[in-house]
């Protein structure tokens, strides 16, 4: 985004609010891994601790859900790419 033509004051309020949407959008997906992972992986209640089992399942869960949001913001990022490049 170009904010060359806001006043100073104006560039701050509006770097503030992206990083504010980008903390949302940060802990949108953590939230979103927690919940998924957990609801896969932990269904034995009888102990405070992980079996290894559900260890294992939460850290494949967490490396799947990872690469799979790496992926789609690389996709977003190659098609943002195209659309704003040169029209012949």
């Amino acid at each position: 985004m170009d904010f060359s033509q806001l006043n100073s004051a104006e560039q701050a309020h509006m770097t503030k609010i992206i990083e504010k949407k980008q903390m949302q959008d940060f802990l949108r997906l953590y939230s979103g891994l927690v919940e998924r992972c957990f609801s896969s992986c932990c269904n034995d209640f009888t102990s405070k601790a992980l079996s290894s089992k559900e260890e294992q399942c939460v850290m494949n869960c967490a490396d799947k859900f990872l690469k799979h949001s790496e992926r789609v913001g690389q996709r977003f990022a190659e098609l943002n790419a195209e659309a704003m490049g040169p029209k012949p």
